[in-house]
Order: C-alpha cells, then structure tokens, then sequence
C-alpha cells in the first residue's frame, strides 16, 4: 500500500454472501470516508457474516446476546498497542450479517445489496464517531448516512437502519 491509499479488506465468511460485490462494498465505505474527509493512509475491514456469528460477537463485545444487523469495532487506540512509524491509520472493523440484511431488505422493498451498503454507511460512520444515541446525535447521523447514500445512488426505500440497530 502506497501513502496515498485507503485499504479497505473485504472478508466474506457467510457463504450465502458469495455474490456478494466487494468492489461495491469498497466503493460504499470510500464514500464514508470521503464524505468525512478522512486522509489516506487509513484501512479498515467490511466483514459480512452469519447470524449466529453476529450474535456471537454481541455477546461477547456487547453484552448483548441478540441477533443485529451491523456492528462497529473501532480503532480506540490507547491499547497500548505501538503502530510502526508511517504505518496506515486502522479505523476498525465493519461487520454484518447477511441474513439480516437480506430480511431488512424484503421488509423495506429494496435490494440485499442496497441493505448492505446501508449497513457498510452505517457502520462506517460508527467507526468516525458518529452515533445516534442522543436524538441531536441520531440526526446528524442520518443526515450523513442519507446524503451519502443518494450521493451513491443507493436505491433504499428508507436510509436508516433496519429494527436490529
């Protein structure tokens, strides 16, 4: 990787998701990333994964033993861990699970794709700091997550998060 990138892995352990474009889910989180104005070099993951995966990693990250549709596991920093000098910026990881965005998708009428590169926005802005646990905060990550997905022309019927979140 060159100064001047932003790497973005795509790891696909889910095998219902094989079809999955991974360009596309590239091409989604560099919109994120742009819209915030994030300088390369950073990277970040985009993990899509089974149900019972993503209720694994609730539970144990969260405490939350629940299926969800996307979570979000930023680079804290603080961790003691050293980066070596010039070293890309690692802003975290996004992971989702297909099967619920495949259901979220049905029940809003659009696309499993649109879904996921929802979920990808989504998860994406959590990694920036973005949250939406107050209503101020709430709105301006919808704002964000709506313009970026127009601006990808992103066909979903309603740019907010499914039930799950």
């Amino acid at each position: 990787m060159t100064p001047d990138q932003i790497r973005i892995d795509i790891h696909i352990d889910d095998p219902s998701a094989a079809a999955v474009d991974a360009g596309v889910l590239r091409q989604t989180a560099r919109a994120v990333l742009e819209a915030a104005g994030v300088r390369a070099p950073a990277e970040l993951s985009i993990v899509l994964v089974t149900d019972d995966q993503i209720r694994e990693l609730n539970r144990i990250y969260r405490d939350v033993d629940a299926y969800t549709d996307v979570l979000a596991f930023g680079d804290e920093g603080g961790d003691g861990f050293v980066t070596a000098p010039g070293a890309p910026r690692y802003l975290g990881d996004v992971i989702v699970s297909f099967r619920r965005a495949a259901g979220q998708a049905r029940r809003a009428g659009h696309t499993t794709e649109a879904e996921v590169q929802l979920l990808v926005v989504h998860g994406v802005l959590h990694l920036l700091g973005y949250d939406h646990a107050e209503e101020d905060d709430k709105a301006q990550m919808w704002a964000a997550q709506t313009s970026i997905l127009s601006e990808l022309q992103v066909p979903v019927k309603d740019p907010t998060p499914g039930e799950e979140d």
